[in-house]
């Protein structure tokens, strides 16, 4: 039975009852969403926000906060990029297009101390300059990644 959670996943509630099967047939992003077909249950969208995964590499507490620049850079059509967290915080790490738009949202989460990397899938957007930004409280840093498809 398909669940939504509305706090990244710490809770779940049903988002259908009576449904008899659940089996996906289909999957396409659009925008900034991910849309699933199912056999005979419908189709449904979830935000590629809340499937996006903040992998934790390092336990080590970091001094500061940091963005580190993307690897590699330039690329197609995904990259990594790592940042860390001296103190728990919330924490958005958003990506905009050269006019300022935002094209895809990251993290947006509280973590805890430590050093995190984040895979970006660019392949829904252009070639070109792109921009993402780490906020973190009083801290934003912003670096500048370039896509080359």
């Amino acid at each position: 039975m398909p669940h939504n959670s509305s706090n990244n996943g710490a809770s779940w509630a049903e988002v259908s009852t009576g449904l008899t099967n659940s089996y996906i047939i289909s999957l396409a992003v659009s925008g900034n969403d991910l849309i699933s077909g199912t056999w005979g249950s419908g189709v449904w969208k979830r935000p590629l926000s809340e499937i996006v995964s903040v992998k934790i590499i390092s336990s080590e507490l970091p001094i500061e906060f940091g963005l580190k620049q993307n690897y590699p850079n330039p690329f197609n059509p995904s990259t990594i990029i790592g940042f860390s967290v001296p103190t728990g915080s919330f924490i958005s790490l958003k990506v905009y297009d050269l006019l300022g738009k935002e094209v895809s949202t990251l993290v947006s989460k509280f973590l805890t101390p430590g050093m995190y990397e984040v895979n970006f899938d660019a392949g829904n957007l252009a070639s070109g300059v792109y921009f993402y930004q780490l906020n973190a409280g009083e801290f934003v840093q912003t670096k500048k990644l370039l896509l080359q498809k």
